[in-house]
């Protein structure tokens, strides 16, 4: 690696993402640390180009970055519009005849992604906003139901299991690292 950190990459984000309540509501304290999380990804990808985003940098993975958000954006259509809410909206970046395409093909404007990953989340926050927390989707496989309740615990845990590759790939792309 060539790259030198900048001691000033994690302190910048200070301000950037507010830290969750420690007391609040259950509601609130799901909410805001699941955004947290989402803000983290956000910001561990800040200030690359496209072609940083597409790099593979860990072997043998075949992850980067644009593949995780990507992954990530086709998450929060699978469980939140399709699953929970039981919205008719096409799957993005899956298919059965090539169910890792989220994270092999990266072809497409990253820009494009972010806004996908973007809107995404803005109707995840207008599904979870709009139902109690009580209130129950069901599995497409499977058909096991579930709650928002445990719907915003597995996302959280989603989003910190991937922030732990971008952190990797991060790293091995520029030598940046941060929390």
């Amino acid at each position: 690696m060539d790259t030198i950190p900048d001691e000033n990459y994690a302190a910048s984000w200070e301000g950037e993402r507010p830290e969750p309540p420690r007391v609040a509501s259950e509601r609130e304290i799901l909410t805001s640390t699941l955004d947290w999380h989402r803000r983290t990804f956000e910001l561990k990808c800040q200030g690359l180009t496209p072609e940083q985003m597409a790099l593979r940098s860990v072997e043998p993975s075949s992850m980067s970055l644009h593949g995780l958000l990507r992954h990530l954006t086709g998450v929060e259509r699978w469980w939140f519009r399709l699953q929970f809410a039981g919205e008719d909206v096409p799957l993005l970046y899956y298919s059965d005849e090539w169910p890792e395409q989220d994270f092999e093909d990266l072809s497409g404007d990253v820009e494009e992604a972010w806004a996908a990953w973007r809107a995404e989340c803005a109707r995840a926050r207008e599904i979870v906003a709009a139902a109690s927390l009580d209130d129950t989707g069901t599995s497409r496989r499977g058909g096991e139901p579930f709650s928002l309740r445990w719907l915003l615990t597995h996302h959280i845990a989603e989003y910190a299991r991937h922030a732990g590759h971008a952190d990797l790939l991060r790293e091995r792309i520029d030598g940046r690292t941060g929390h």
